[in-house]
């Protein structure tokens, strides 16, 4: 008769998620992990304001961090992940459109171009905290305003608005892609692999 199951996670209680995004939860209960997400309550543009000059992928390492920290002091002694992802077009930093409109004028800023999305994670563990960011390359199809409002359209306001550049690759928005580079949980906004190899080297995973 086989052994029951065994789960990965050796951590006496559940991994923090330091987020409340239902993506990277999935992302982390899809590789076997259980999952507590909690709110960070961090004001991301009063990070942002505060971390002028830095380069986005430190950027989104700030963040991250901030996010992981501020859980982190609130549940003292468990193991915390916080993530931010940052949108970059040639240094540019993009922030999630208020509206349909802003997000069709992010989408004809896009077209035809190749944007990075910087992923950070920050684990934080007792006293210690170690970081690290992915980088995505995705290229946008030249695209016209038709195509633009037809995407938003399709999408919907609500979904337009939940995500950084106004798409989101899991969903309509991988018609307005010609190319991708990088790992598909970093473009989810969660580098996965790197993220369960510190977790195994941290002893937290039983393979």
């Amino acid at each position: 008769m086989d052994s029951p199951a065994l789960g990965p996670w050796l951590g006496p209680e559940p991994l923090l998620l330091a987020s409340t995004s239902p993506t990277r939860r999935l992302l982390l209960e899809s590789a076997a992990l259980p999952v507590e997400a909690v709110p960070p309550d961090v004001d991301e543009r009063a990070v942002e304001a505060a971390s002028a000059g830095l380069a986005p992928p430190d950027l989104a390492l700030r963040l991250a961090r901030a996010k992981a920290e501020a859980v982190a002091a609130r549940h003292p002694g468990r193991v915390v992940v916080g993530a931010d992802q940052v949108l970059d077009l040639d240094g540019a930093v993009f922030h999630k459109p208020a509206d349909a409109a802003q997000a069709r004028a992010q989408l004809a800023r896009l077209a035809g171009r190749t944007h990075a999305l910087h992923a950070a994670v920050a684990l934080v563990r007792g006293g210690d905290v170690a970081s690290f960011v992915e980088t995505a390359r995705l290229t946008v199809r030249p695209l016209d305003a038709r195509a633009i409002s037809a995407y938003v359209a399709c999408a919907g306001e609500d979904r337009v608005r939940a995500s950084v550049g106004g798409y989101q690759l899991e969903g309509p928005g991988i018609h307005l892609f010609e190319r991708v580079a990088g790992d598909h949980s970093t473009v989810l906004g969660l580098p996965l692999l790197p993220l369960l190899a510190r977790l195994r080297a941290a002893g937290l995973l039983r393979f």
